[in-house]
Formats: C-alpha cells, structure tokens, sequence
C-alpha cells in the first residue's frame, strides 16, 4: 500500500470522520433522510457540532455581505435584517459557540502546550469580534443610513467582521478542531459532545441548531438571497 494512502486511512479513522463514522453520526444518512428526521435521530462530535455552527455562521457573514455591498453601493438597506444578524451572532455566535471554544477547547490546548499560539490568535479575535459585533449592533438603526459619517463607521465594522472571520473559523475548521480529538480521550470526547448538546438545549431549546437556522433562512429571503441556484454562475 502507498505510504500517503496508509496515512490518509489512519487520519480518517483518528479523526472521526471515517465512511463508517459519518453513516453512525447520521452526516450520510442527512442526505437522505427528511429534515424532521435529521433532528430526531442526529448524534453529532464535538468537532462537528462546532463546524456546523461555522455554516450557520458562514450565512450569516453572506447576510453581512449583501447589506454590505448596498451600503457602498448606496442601495436600499434592510437595517433590521442587519440588525437581526448582528444579534444572532451575539447570542449563537459569540456568547454560545465561541464560549464553548473557549472554556473547553483553548484551555486543554494551553495544558497540552500544543498550538498555544493559534490559541491565543483566536482569543484576540474573539474578543476583537465582539467589539465590532457592539458597533454593528449600535449602527444598525435607521438614523445611521442618514448620516454619512455613521454610514461608513457600519461599513467599516462589517469589512472589518468579515475580513476577519472568514479567515479565522478556516484555521480552527483545518487545523484546530482536527487536532484537539487527539487532546482527549474517547470517553471525554463524547460526554463533550454531551455537554455541548446540553448547553445548546438550555440556551436555545431542544433543536435550538436548527431554530438558529430557520432564523437565518428567514432573514435571508427577506434580502432576496436564500435561493441558493442564484448563486450559480451563468
């Protein structure tokens, strides 16, 4: 066998994210299954469940995007819609997700003195995040789009947003979340998962993943851009 294919088996099985694996975890069978049955019968990683949550992310900052683009192109802006995203990343994003990340995945990292630095990029940019979160969340409001001063202090933290985190949550997607199943062993790999299920339930109900993600479907056809075929070039 070649030595790269040997390698590549061993990352997969180490990793979770084997064919077997994903068939258990319910990922393949998402494809079929109906949405309804998705929820009752999903059990996902820890690793997953954070990258799943980088999709719903990953919207959103589209919803940043679009309202972004008719700012600078001194179009129509639907203020709510960006006011409605802005607090969906304060409540899923940040004080949830992020929290998450921080409480159980930095610290084990920082114990095992591996990739520290990237750790402590991350925390900066955590908090640097919530910062501009605080500005969209303060300059999303009809008055601003009448002020041309306020118009592009809003412009200039949506930039600054998204510039930041798209790089960001592909670092912790390829090389944060991929090395931390090797911090941990199997069993507190999975009462992880457990925890993280838990809180999001507290937080935001049972399913609360998935309400997050009607919430956002919700904001993008009021923007026009749900449809995903729109996307597709011609």
């Amino acid at each position: 066998m070649d030595n790269r294919v040997g390698d590549r088996r061993k990352f997969l099985v180490g990793t979770g994210i084997g064919c077997s694996t994903l068939v258990l975890s319910g990922v393949t069978a998402g494809f079929a299954l109906p949405p309804e049955e998705q929820k009752e019968t999903e059990e996902v990683s820890p690793a997953e469940d954070l990258m799943r949550e980088h999709g719903a992310l990953n919207r959103i900052l589209l919803i940043y995007d679009e309202e972004l683009r008719r700012i600078r192109a001194k179009q129509d802006v639907d203020i709510s819609v960006l006011a409605s995203a802005a607090d969906i990343i304060r409540r899923f994003v940040e004080d949830y997700h992020e929290k998450l990340e921080e409480d159980h995945l930095f610290p084990r990292f920082r114990k095992a003195n591996k990739l520290v630095p990237l750790v402590e990029t991350l925390l900066q940019q955590h908090q640097a995040g919530r910062k501009l979160t605080e500005q969209v969340r303060i300059l999303a409001v009809a008055d601003t789009l009448k002020d041309a001063s306020r118009r592009q202090q809003l412009s200039d933290a949506l930039h600054s947003f998204l510039r930041m985190y798209r790089p960001h949550e592909a670092r912790e997607d390829t090389v944060l979340f991929p090395a931390f199943r090797g911090l941990v062993s199997g069993h507190e790999y999975d009462a992880l998962g457990e925890q993280f299920e838990k809180k999001e339930d507290e937080l935001f109900g049972e399913d609360g993943f998935f309400k997050v993600v009607d919430q956002i479907a919700e904001l993008e056809k009021r923007l026009g851009i749900y449809e995903l075929a729109q996307f597709t070039p011609h």
